[in-house]
């Protein structure tokens, strides 16, 4: 079954530096339809202003991707994690025990990025950071960018989660095949462009849940960009 959620029907908060969609109920926004899809709690699309960012906070007990699409975040922690993510790349952050930490815009215009969040599989883990570059080319198939579904590809970031984060590029007219394994489910998003997922036609931004499919076709309809995750069902 394939499931589309439109871009303009997605939840939103806005202030003077942060603009922000929730695919899923997130703070203040609450919708009974919309709580994640297994593991997937959060999905947030947020556009940072320069010079701003979440300020240092904690986290408990979760698996915090970010992956950045358009400029770059820079990363503090209170372990002494330090770094700088651009666009096209992802970090995963293990909430684990306890972890404080920010996250700033610290370049001349707005980044974007996807703010992925995963029920922990493994508790009591320690915490921690990871960042990594990902090649950016036209794909046949989705790449691996972290995995905690166990034999991951040794160049994705581990999860303590059962579930995965892919992502890729497609060029318009082309097409790739994605095989979801049994009992499970997955959630994606054209980061940019427009594409057709098993018929079913897909915009910018707009969010699609995959039950009960064993497999999806993904046409391009223009080049896009696409980032998914693969949860249990």
């Amino acid at each position: 079954m394939i499931q589309v959620e439109k871009f303009e029907q997605l939840g939103r908060f806005r202030n003077d530096w942060l603009n922000a969609r929730h695919h899923f109920s997130f703070g203040q926004h609450h919708d009974p339809r919309r709580m994640g899809v297994g593991a997937l709690v959060v999905w947030n699309d947020d556009e940072i202003q320069p010079g701003k960012g979440f300020a240092p906070h904690p986290h408990k007990e979760m698996e915090i991707i970010t992956y950045v699409r358009e400029g770059a975040i820079t990363h503090h922690d209170n372990l002494g994690n330090e770094g700088r993510t651009e666009a096209g790349d992802v970090q995963v952050m293990h909430a684990g025990t306890g972890i404080t930490h920010g996250e700033y815009n610290q370049e001349e215009g707005a980044t974007r990025i996807f703010q992925i969040w995963l029920t922990p599989n493994r508790h009591g883990m320690a915490p921690g950071w990871a960042a990594r570059a990902f090649p950016k080319d036209a794909a046949t198939s989705l790449k691996i960018l972290a995995d905690g579904r166990g034999g991951a590809d040794g160049d994705a970031l581990p999860l303590y989660a059962d579930g995965a984060v892919l992502a890729g590029t497609i060029r318009a007219g082309q097409t790739m095949r994605q095989t979801l394994g049994a009992g499970r489910a997955a959630y994606l998003v054209p980061a940019s462009g427009s594409i057709t997922v098993n018929g079913v036609k897909v915009g910018t931004r707009d969010g699609v849940t995959i039950t009960d499919e064993t497999s999806i076709e993904i046409s391009a309809d223009e080049d896009a960009e696409i980032v998914m995750v693969d949860v249990a069902a």
